[in-house]
């Protein structure tokens, strides 16, 4: 794996998505603090010269910088392939597309919870009852999945392990408390996030309940 050097804030949960995954893959990279709240310095020039779009994360990989975590995530599982028992971006194309959906779905639907919690946690402007009604609405789709593939003896979200898409959509989830949707109507997200805490490298961030308490 080349040198990574992460452009980070502490408490964006698109950047601990990526902090995330480098620690399952045992990977290292330098962070660059970004502070976004308050101190707004995703707008700052210096910034925007490498994030135009002043998205974070941006992880700095092989002298190229990818902004955003989707992009980020796909990067990384494209270049360490398997890892343990699993691999996290299957080969194979029906592995593939389901990784490929559940992206997309973390990159559209569920944005309205990334949306609420920054709504609810930093007072940004935003429309809060209808973000967290949107929020959990998405997590309702991801129960409701997830609880049929518990009935076929399959726990992850797409193929027969952890997957990318995994890393993906756990934040979402466990940080679902800063915007008031409870952990307790989602049973399979709950044994889920056990199962994800137990992955060797895992590493949590504020806001992330300790397993005692789900």
């Amino acid at each position: 794996m080349p040198d990574l050097v992460l452009h980070d804030d502490v408490l964006d949960e698109n950047c601990y998505r990526v902090r995330l995954f480098l620690s399952l893959l045992g990977h290292r990279a330098r962070t660059v603090a970004v502070n976004v709240v308050p101190g707004g310095a995703q707008d700052s020039p210096a910034f925007r010269a490498i994030s135009p779009a002043g998205i974070l994360p941006v992880l700095r990989i092989a002298g190229v910088d990818v902004c955003g975590a989707g992009a980020a995530l796909l990067v990384l599982a494209h270049e360490s392939g398997g890892h343990g028992s699993g691999t996290w971006l299957p080969r194979d194309p029906a592995g593939f597309a389901e990784v490929a959906h559940w992206l997309a779905f973390a990159g559209g639907p569920l944005t309205a919870a990334v949306r609420a919690r920054r709504v609810f946690l930093f007072g940004e402007p935003g429309d809060r009852d209808g973000l967290r009604r949107q929020g959990a609405a998405a997590l309702r789709i991801m129960e409701d999945h997830l609880a049929l593939r518990w009935l076929d003896g399959r726990p992850w979200f797409a193929g027969d392990g952890p997957t990318v898409a995994d890393v993906a959509l756990f934040p979402s989830f466990a940080l679902c408390r800063d915007w008031e949707v409870g952990h307790e109507a989602f049973p399979a997200l709950r044994r889920w996030m056990r199962r994800m805490r137990a992955r060797p490298g895992f590493v949590t961030m504020p806001g992330i309940p300790d397993p005692g308490l789900f």
